[in-house]
């Protein structure tokens, strides 16, 4: 074996590590695959042949060959179909050896899925390249990949019912009827109630509370009757004011701004009266509702996923762009849980979110630091002395505040608070270690600069105790430097606190917004080292698509995607220029990809073949109309080109 493929083993060995994958080398553990690779030989002598890795995962044999050059990865016929009768082809190309042994496999055992990998190049450039064979030795091309998780215990059902037979998975089915249960509701609460866009999810918010007192027997959908003398909103109210108390929210003052705003609930008397076509009141129909679709989704599912932001996102998207005006972008969980990673969440961090919405970032922070906890009294710490967040809008604070409530937090220490009125020194004798924030959008101008997002993010920094992570999801705009206020602050920030990096994402993340948003990384306190080097990502491509009367959707490369983007980030492996760029930062720069990016890759032999050929089909097209004057030494006397 040459040297530089032994690398390139010990690479892919590493990438089967970090997926928790066992396989064994030169061989298989599993004694009907040994032997059928007894007589696998890619000389076609029926002697002995052994891929670089091969093992089962589930029901899956999975099968690596790997080739240390990116020219030697993959040959085809000239029917463009990968060559597996030429032992050349097959001994020399690695997708062509992976799939010579796979289909040998499915042949010569009872095994009945077999994925093939195809892996050329090395940790900086590579391509690995999947194949699944069916029983009948049927073949499905995959697109490649960057890591191998896609295919481990946990993930590999789901992405061979996505990838092969293009089946929902589970978590496209529960995105699509949660967002179909969304918008039934808010027609229900537009035909049935003519409710405000700020009284819907209050609505939702407070039922989903008083449900919970049916366990304690002091609320019951039976009891909505229509009375008029205790109206149902005045019993869903009571419920509510029932488990504001059971879960301890204090001080009063708190209690009562809560249970002032959900006094819409029993001071509206249209929900109140019973509506003739429903043949109930329309508190009692909503209730109901959520009680089958969204009560049991909070108190059943385990899982970062904010569904009462989901729901209060879909209000928005019907409501005619208020969200949009007021600023209000909700965060989705798959950024929440990648922020928890990119500032290495630990169990005894104290996470601080001022913009916190329906306090995603924190539901998300809680699930992430309880998975690391020890043992039930470090999970009770976590949830009511590690978890803080303010929020202006006042009906958004509850909305907050009902959601950590509906997760056991345990204290909800949330607060109804402006943020940028708030003194940054007095902030930091919270003790707060993480800092994650997505602040309102585009309401900042010359006029008024402290409401740029890049003024939110300097505030958060200065809140923090030194040493502290911070992450915060913003429009790219910020990060340039657009106008002369923004570029102060963008300096500022460097003289107070170091920039770790920043990651362009995918320009749908916050569907029908509108924004592209990237994601900013500092270390808090510590003044940026002009040496320091700052890692700047292109992570468009995150395994996130738009589906049809879905919206933003999981596919399952986006695991492998963020499992490569968090390598990179760690530098646990380099990566192209064209992915991830490492580069010390000037103020006035603009702190994205796009703005350092150079290409520093170098051409293959196959780039110089194809450009040649490009050349030379050009060069016979011009000779062919009469044109073979451009090719003579000096042009043509006309000087024409």
């Amino acid at each position: 074996m040459a040297k530089k493929e032994v690398y390139t083993d010990l690479w892919v060995h590493e990438l089967l590590k970090e997926a928790n994958i066992k396989l064994t080398p030169q061989g298989c553990n599993i004694n009907e695959i040994n032997e059928a690779l007894k007589t696998a030989s890619k000389s076609k002598t029926g002697n002995a042949g052994y891929p670089e890795y091969c093992g089962v995962v589930k029901d899956f044999v999975l099968v690596i060959e790997d080739k240390a050059s990116l020219d030697k990865h993959v040959l085809y016929t000239t029917e463009n179909i990968i060559d597996t009768e030429n032992v050349a082809a097959i001994k020399e190309y690695a997708v062509n050896g992976a799939l010579y042994y796979g289909l040998h496999i499915i042949r010569n055992t009872s095994y009945k899925k077999v994925i093939c990998f195809g892996v050329s190049g090395n940790a900086k450039r590579h391509r690995i390249t999947p194949l699944f064979i069916n029983e009948r030795c049927d073949l499905y091309p995959l697109d490649d990949v960057e890591t191998f998780v896609s295919f481990s215990e946990e993930n590999i059902q789901e992405y061979y019912h996505s990838e092969v037979l293009k089946e929902p998975t589970d978590v496209e089915k529960t995105t699509e009827e949660i967002l179909k249960e969304a918008a039934e509701l808010h027609e229900y609460l537009r035909t049935y109630g003519q409710l405000t866009t700020e009284q819907k999810p209050l609505i939702v918010s407070g039922i989903t509370l008083a449900l919970r007192e049916i366990k304690y027997n002091n609320f019951s959908i039976e009891s909505l009757s229509g009375d008029s003398t205790k109206t149902d909103g005045q019993k869903i109210y009571d419920a509510i004011k029932a488990n504001l108390d059971r879960a301890n929210v204090s001080p009063d003052t708190k209690k009562d701004k809560i249970l002032s705003q959900f006094s819409v609930i029993k001071d509206t008397q249209k929900i109140n009266e019973i509506e003739e076509k429903l043949g109930k009141t329309p508190l009692r129909y909503y209730t109901e509702f959520l009680y089958k679709s969204i009560f049991k989704n909070q108190k059943y599912k385990s899982s970062a996923e904010d569904y009462l932001g989901r729901f209060y996102g879909e209000f928005m998207s019907y409501s005619g762009g208020d969200g949009q005006t007021l600023g209000i972008v909700l965060t989705p969980k798959h950024i929440t849980e990648l922020f928890c990673e990119l500032v290495q969440l630990k169990s005894d961090d104290k996470v601080f979110d001022p913009c916190c919405g329906t306090a995603g970032f924190l539901i998300a922070a809680m699930h992430n630091m309880i998975s690391q906890a020890k043992d039930e009294e470090e999970i009770r710490r976590i949830k009511e002395k590690q978890l803080f967040g303010l929020e202006l809008q006042t009906y958004m604070y509850v909305i907050a505040t009902t959601n950590m409530i509906l997760r056991g937090d345990g204290n909800s220490n949330l607060r109804n608070e402006d943020f940028l009125k708030q003194n940054p020194y007095e902030l930091q004798k919270g003790g707060y270690t993480v800092g994650m924030m997505n602040p309102p959008y585009s309401q900042g101008t010359k006029n008024d600069p402290d409401q740029y997002e890049i003024h939110f993010t300097e505030h958060l920094l200065d809140s923090l105790t030194k040493g502290a992570r911070a992450a915060v999801i913003i429009p790219q705009s910020s990060v340039t430097g657009k106008t002369n206020e923004e570029k102060q602050i963008k300096a500022n920030i460097l003289k107070h606190h170091t920039l770790e990096g920043v990651i362009t994402l995918n320009k749908d993340t916050f569907y029908r917004i509108g924004t592209n948003p990237c994601i900013a990384v500092f270390t808090a306190g510590i003044s940026h080292d002009k040496n320091h080097k700052c890692k700047f990502i292109n992570f468009e491509d995150d395994g996130y698509s738009v589906s049809k009367h879905i919206g933003l959707v999981e596919t399952p490369s986006a695991k492998d995607k963020r499992q490569h983007l968090l390598d990179v980030w760690f530098g646990r492996i380099e990566a192209e220029t064209k992915f991830c760029v490492e580069t010390t930062v000037e103020a006035e720069d603009e702190w994205l990809h796009s703005f350092y990016y150079f290409n520093d890759e170098i051409p293959t032999e196959e780039d110089f073949e194809r450009t040649m050929a490009d050349y030379l089909t050009f060069e016979f097209n011009m000779i062919s109309h009469g044109k073979g004057y451009l090719f003579e030494e000096g042009g043509n006397s006309n000087g024409i080109l």
